[in-house]
């Protein structure tokens, strides 16, 4: 894939611009530890129904860079939310159906939950991600807590140092961990592999998990953001939330049906692992494509 940069915010911006110009966008967001090759198979099913599709590498991925050297390496969750709308007005795209799984569905709900305007549709692999360091205090069943191992790992400086000079092997791991099924070569994880080597990756990564369990702070700027996704704002755009094998007892999605008051449908994917993009691709355009045949055939639709 051809990838361009641009600055955007805090930063210059790797991304994937395909499709015509013209044509209604689509921004499709990566997560941890995956990157923009999750998206291979579903843009040019996209393109190929006139779609313009936006697929840019997270800050700490792949060429993306901080555009000043003395700005915080943040990884909390809203910050990947103005990454998103500041790359959007780069471009000058108005509004968008935005569509990811984990980081980036998350991403994708923070932006349909504060900024509507800016989404023509929502599709967010393993449903309502958005969160807050207040929640995330509260502990899990043990056995739920064991699927969260990095997270305590990343927690000391002995896992920062374990992620820097063994990430490679760890994220290949945590793929495995996540699509038990999903039988991978290694010429397909190392295409994604090279983009954990953004001299800022590790910082990213670790400043996330650690944000989420309150061990790290912050920035003051996003407070009154974060406040109000800690209140667990509903989301009203048209929505499709998609379940796997890996969300396990909540594949169901009633766990977060009520988050959705718009138009919204729940799929599940027997069989299928986290990277649900790369490992069912058709399923997850026809998401995409459905929802934006919905939007277009709406009455003054601006999108």
């Amino acid at each position: 894939m051809d990838v361009r940069q641009i600055e955007a915010g805090e930063l210059n911006v790797g991304y994937v611009d395909a499709g015509p110009d013209s044509g209604p966008a689509m921004l499709l967001l990566h997560g941890w530890p995956y990157d923009i090759h999750a998206f291979d198979e579903v843009t040019p099913r996209l393109v190929e129904q006139g779609y313009r599709v936006i697929v840019p590498y997270l800050r700490g991925y792949g060429t993306t860079r901080f555009l000043a050297e003395e700005t915080a390496r943040n990884g909390e969750q809203v910050a990947f939310a103005l990454d998103a709308t500041a790359l959007m007005d780069a471009l000058e795209i108005e509004r968008t159906i935005v569509a990811g799984f984990d980081w980036g569905s998350r991403t994708a709900a923070i932006m349909a939950a504060l900024w509507p305007e800016r989404c023509a549709g929502l599709v967010a692999v393993s449903g309502y991600l958005i969160g807050s360091v207040e929640f995330n205090q509260e502990p899990l069943p043990p056995k739920a807590e064991l699927g969260w191992w990095y997270q305590y790992y990343f927690s000391t400086e002995r896992g920062r140092l374990g992620y820097s000079r063994y990430r490679h092997d760890f994220n290949k791991l945590i793929w495995q961990i996540a699509s038990p099924r999903w039988g991978f070569d290694d010429a397909t994880y190392a295409r994604t592999a090279a983009s954990f080597d953004n001299p800022d990756h590790v910082d990213i990564v670790i400043h996330n998990y650690r944000w989420r369990l309150g061990l790290a702070d912050g920035d003051e700027q996003h407070l009154d953001a974060e406040q109000k996704l800690a209140a667990r704002p509903t989301i009203d755009v048209p929505t499709i939330t998609i379940a796997s094998d890996f969300d396990g007892p909540n594949a169901d999605g009633r766990a977060y049906a009520d988050r959705f008051t718009g138009p919204h449908e729940h799929r599940i994917l027997d069989g299928i692992g986290h990277d649900v993009p790369q490992e069912a691709p058709t399923m997850f355009a026809d998401a995409l494509i459905g929802l934006a045949h919905q939007e277009s055939a709406r009455p003054g639709s601006r999108w």
